[in-house]
């Protein structure tokens, strides 16, 4: 068994951070390794529905996805399976306070992960999910930033 975990601040508040995760057609925005990404059963961010994505990178493949866990904006969780390798992955919004009047968010990730997959394109496994999440939830974190500052300057 195997854990990697990650953490990234944005200045959005966990509101627009959850409107911008949810926006699940955007993700391969934040990492050139995902490609199509769908929902193949029931709605989406509902427990129980299953989404298919497709990993371009480091080697092409399809994660098979059933939601488990679902709190808009607060938690998520799922279970990944991939390449004979299974994966527990939650994803936790954690408001922060800063002064009486700004809210920001953590984004928390990690995954635990057993199978038969050891190494990927002749890394580690673990490096390759720490890259990836290093990789995508930093860009996601930029693009909540990116859209907390059009949001503020809209507002003045």
């Amino acid at each position: 068994m195997h854990f990697v975990s990650y953490s990234v601040e944005t200045k959005a508040n966990p509101e627009l951070v959850w409107q911008v995760f949810a926006d699940w057609e955007l993700w391969y925005r934040y990492s050139d390794w995902l490609g199509d990404i769908s929902w193949t059963s029931g709605e989406p961010w509902q427990v129980g529905s299953r989404m298919e994505v497709e990993m371009i990178r480091p080697v092409h493949s399809h994660a098979h996805r059933r939601l488990q866990v679902s709190v808009p904006g607060k938690r998520l969780s799922w279970i990944d399976h991939i390449l004979g390798t299974t994966f527990e992955e939650w994803v936790f919004f954690e408001p922060i306070s800063i002064g009486a009047t700004r809210n920001c968010t953590r984004v928390h990730v990690w995954a635990e992960f057993t199978g038969i997959l050891s190494v990927v394109a002749g890394r580690p496994l673990k490096r390759v999910v720490q890259d990836f999440f290093l990789t995508w939830y930093n860009n996601f974190a930029a693009e909540c930033d990116r859209r907390a500052s059009n949001s503020a300057g809209a507002g003045k």
